[in-house]
């Protein structure tokens, strides 16, 4: 059970607009240490903007974030990507950059101008990342030669070669076919269960969202309408509610599965 002591991010009383849309309104929320959280809702619910206040790439109108109990504003950029780590939906690279030099920028929080501490703990941060990842057979590749999925791989990599509890992801399936789509959550559920690595991640396939996380956060115009293990939130009258379609709950290996009425 999910208790005060293990949050480790804390949403208070959010605001947020762009110029005069309101998007977020008073909006509350906590993470929980060691989960896979997913947030979902319909295009323009605000998940997104979210996402973009709790990685410190928005700065809220008013209320705050916590980041174990200290405040995102207070937390320099650089000390926040030693605490946190994101992926972004959309990525690009120098098409002549290799993997391994791409993947080893993850160490640049560590380093002072531009020299680092511990070249060896570097390397082993960097390998180890390559190799959880399945990347390590392209570490001399160009990034611009690999496949879609290959390419998402080698993000996630140095996402993780930044040595961080926490790992946001926007969109990581987007554009990918299923089969890589796969692979790529099934890794995200790999770097949870053995390294205890806490996921938070935006999700738009709502059956891979209730069949990957511990808790799913609903979000419909601006605000949460429901938070919780999936199996015990969704509803056919919350599917309706976040999506504003009818649609079928059944359910495989205890997880929810959506279908169509």
């Amino acid at each position: 059970m999910a208790t005060e002591s293990n949050v480790t991010y804390s949403v208070k009383d959010l605001h947020f607009a762009y110029g005069k849309q309101e998007v977020l309104n008073g909006l509350s929320l906590n993470l929980h240490e060691g989960k896979i959280t997913t947030l979902i809702g319909a295009n323009g619910c605000g998940k997104s903007t979210l996402f973009n206040l709790m990685t410190k790439n928005l700065k809220p109108d008013s209320g705050e974030i916590l980041l174990g109990g200290k405040s995102l504003a207070d937390i320099r950029l650089k000390d926040f990507a030693k605490q946190a780590a994101i992926v972004h939906q959309y990525n690009t690279a120098p098409a002549d950059l290799s993997v391994e030099k791409l993947i080893s920028y993850g160490r640049t929080p560590y380093h002072t101008l531009g020299l680092s501490p511990d070249a060896k703990e570097d390397e082993e941060k960097v390998r180890w990342a390559m190799e959880i990842t399945h990347t390590l057979k392209h570490k001399d590749k160009a990034v611009a030669e690999l496949s879609g999925g290959q390419k998402q791989r080698v993000w996630i990599a140095m996402a993780l070669a930044q040595d961080t509890k926490i790992l946001f992801l926007d969109e990581p399936t987007t554009y990918l076919d299923i089969r890589y789509q796969l692979q790529i959550l099934k890794l995200i559920r790999q770097l949870n269960r053995e390294f205890g690595i806490t996921i938070v991640m935006v999700l738009h396939d709502i059956n891979q969202s209730l069949y990957y996380s511990d808790e799913i956060v609903a979000m419909k115009d601006g605000k949460i309408i429901a938070q919780g293990q999936p199996e015990e939130v969704i509803t056919t009258k919350l599917v309706r509610d976040v999506y504003d379609v009818d649609l079928t709950i059944q359910h495989t290996d205890g997880k929810p599965f959506i279908l169509p009425v």
